[in-house]
C-alpha cells in the first residue's frame, strides 16, 4: 500500500507559489467544493464553516446552478442577493425528491456510512447527550448526503456507532435517492466505491500519509495500491477563497493547519 507518488512539491498543480502556500484548511475547502462538481440545479446544503465556502466556492465556479440558502427561506446569489423564495413545502419537496445535496457533520461514522449525531453510549442511558437524530434519517434516504469531519479521528470513524441517525449503504435497501458521495476530513477524501459500498480512502491532503489516516480509523478501510492527493485548489481559486469568499479566514477555526 503506496502513498502518492509526488508530494506537494512546487511543480505540482498550476497555480505556482499560491498553490504551494495553500493551507490545509484550503485543501479541505478545495474537497468539499468538489463534492457539488456536476450537481446541476439542486439545493446544496453545507452545514459548517468549511463545508459553507466549499459550496460558495463551487457556486461561483463549476457548478453555476447550483442553489444556495441563506438559511431561512430564501434563495441568494453568489453575493448574498435574494434571488427567489424558498417556502417549506418547496424544501420539503426538493428534500424528498433527491434535488439536494447535503453536506453534514458526525460525532460517529462506521464503514458503511452509518452516522450518529444523537448520543454517545447505549441509547436507554447515553453517557453523553448530543443534537439528536434531527433530519439526518431523511435526509440519507431521500437525498445525496456527504460529510464533513475537522477532526479524523478513531473516535468518529468507529467500527459500530451508537445510535444510527444518517442511514449507512447496508441500511438503505430500496432507497430511491440514497447516496453518500464522499466523506471530508482535514486528512483526506473517503468514498464508498467499493463492491460492498464499504468505505474507501480515495484522496490524501497533502503532507498526510496513509498510516496516518489508518490509525485515525477505528476499522479497516479499503485502500488503493496508489492513493493520490487531493487536487490542489487553482490560482483563481484561493484568491476567491482568500478575498472574496472568506476573507476573515473562518476556516482556520475548523482546521489550523
Amino acid at each position: 500500500m503506496n502513498g502518492p507518488l509526488d508530494g506537494p512539491e512546487e511543480s505540482r498543480g498550476t497555480a505556482g507559489d499560491l498553490v504551494t502556500a495553500a493551507t490545509r484548511a484550503e485543501y479541505c475547502v478545495i474537497a468539499c467544493a468538489e463534492a457539488w462538481r456536476g450537481a446541476g440545479e439542486i439545493l446544496a446544503s453545507p452545514m459548517g464553516l468549511i463545508p459553507s465556502v466549499g459550496a460558495r466556492l463551487a457556486r461561483r465556479t463549476f457548478a453555476p446552478d447550483l442553489l444556495l440558502t441563506d438559511g431561512e427561506a430564501l434563495l441568494v446569489g453568489q453575493d448574498g442577493t435574494v434571488e427567489g423564495w424558498l417556502p417549506y413545502r418547496q424544501h420539503l419537496a426538493l428534500v424528498t425528491g433527491g434535488r439536494r445535496h447535503v453536506m453534514m457533520g458526525a460525532s460517529q461514522i462506521d464503514r458503511f456510512g452509518n452516522q450518529n449525531i444523537s448520543c454517545i453510549g447505549d441509547w436507554h442511558q447515553p453517557k453523553r447527550q448530543l443534537l439528536g437524530v434531527r433530519g439526518a434519517p431523511v435526509n440519507t434516504l431521500n437525498n445525496p448526503t456527504s460529510y464533513w469531519i475537522p477532526k479524523h479521528s478513531p473516535r468518529v470513524f468507529v467500527e459500530r456507532v451508537d445510535m444510527v441517525c444518517g442511514v449507512g449503504y447496508d441500511r438503505a435497501a430500496g432507497a430511491r435517492y440514497h447516496r453518500i458521495p464522499r466523506v471530508v476530513t482535514d486528512l483526506g477524501v473517503l468514498d464508498f466505491e467499493t463492491p460492498d459500498h464499504s468505505m474507501r480512502l480515495a484522496s490524501l491532503h497533502p503532507g498526510v500519509t496513509v498510516e496516518e489516516v489508518t490509525e485515525a480509523t477505528g476499522f479497516t478501510l479499503t485502500i488503493p495500491d496508489e492513493v493520490p492527493y487531493t487536487r490542489d485548489p487553482t490560482a483563481e481559486e484561493l484568491r476567491l477563497i482568500r478575498e472574496v469568499i472568506d476573507p476573515a479566514d473562518t476556516r482556520a477555526r475548523e482546521v489550523g493547519r
